[in-house]
């Protein structure tokens, strides 16, 4: 009989990242910002912060939020990033990297390595293939390939430019205010899901609430993750 496998350790993301990353004086890129909730919070550490999103509208709401410190906004490409080489100490995918189209995921790693200064830092956060929340969108959208080419990627090191120093799996507290707020959630993140969010609302409503964690008011799940952490040749 095969041993069970040891539980990996609950933790925050930001526990995670502040443990790891330098903040105070920093410049650092958070490419795939979305609303920019990690933006301000890294501006909070005192760094300055530069927020990246492709999508007009996730960058329309990182704007219209109150800012954190000195945080700037850019509408472009992760394989395209509008920005002279070598002025980064660190940049950032948070749970970002495998919404990089799989073909130009290689690029937009070299993009990384090009801004960066030597010795500058490549964090990549993403959530694994498994776990109650990752079965509950998986017939929305399934992402297993997806995310397996993006770690692929990273394993490619962007052809030498990059040298892994860290990888680290654990799992992640998610906070969820409603059934609500997590059906909207799934089409604010990405508006084409909407046809497929409305057709399958009765299963997804049931599904998750048997999955979730009610406590504090609101509902929970721990979310596999893992972390890479790069640093600039």
């Amino acid at each position: 009989m095969r041993p069970a496998m040891p539980q990996l350790p609950l933790l925050k993301h930001t526990e995670v990242l502040r443990q790891r990353l330098p903040l105070a004086g920093a410049t650092v890129a958070d490419v795939g910002c979305g609303d920019g909730g990690l933006v301000r919070v890294l501006a909070r550490g005192g760094a300055w912060v530069i927020g990246i999103d492709p999508g007009p509208q996730q960058l329309a709401r990182a704007q219209a939020a109150e800012p954190a410190g000195d945080e700037v906004y850019l509408c472009a490409l992760g394989e395209a990033l509008p920005l002279p080489e070598a002025c980064l100490d660190t940049l950032v995918y948070f749970n970002a990297l495998h919404h990089v189209p799989v073909a130009v995921q290689g690029a937009a790693l070299a993009e990384a390595a090009r801004v960066l200064r030597p010795g500058g830092l490549v964090y990549v956060q993403e959530p694994l293939a498994e776990g109650d929340y990752f079965e509950l969108l998986r017939p929305i959208e399934d992402e297993t390939e997806v995310r397996a080419r993006a770690y692929d990627a990273l394993k490619a090191g962007a052809d030498g430019r990059l040298r892994e120093t860290e990888e680290f799996r654990y799992r992640a507290p998610f906070r969820v205010k409603s059934v609500e707020a997590f059906l909207s959630g799934l089409i604010a993140v990405d508006p084409a899901r909407r046809p497929a969010v409305e057709a399958a609302e009765k299963s997804l409503r049931q599904g998750f609430l048997a999955a979730a964690e009610q406590r504090d008011g609101a509902f929970w799940f721990d979310i596999p993750s893992r972390l890479n952490l790069l640093r600039r040749n």
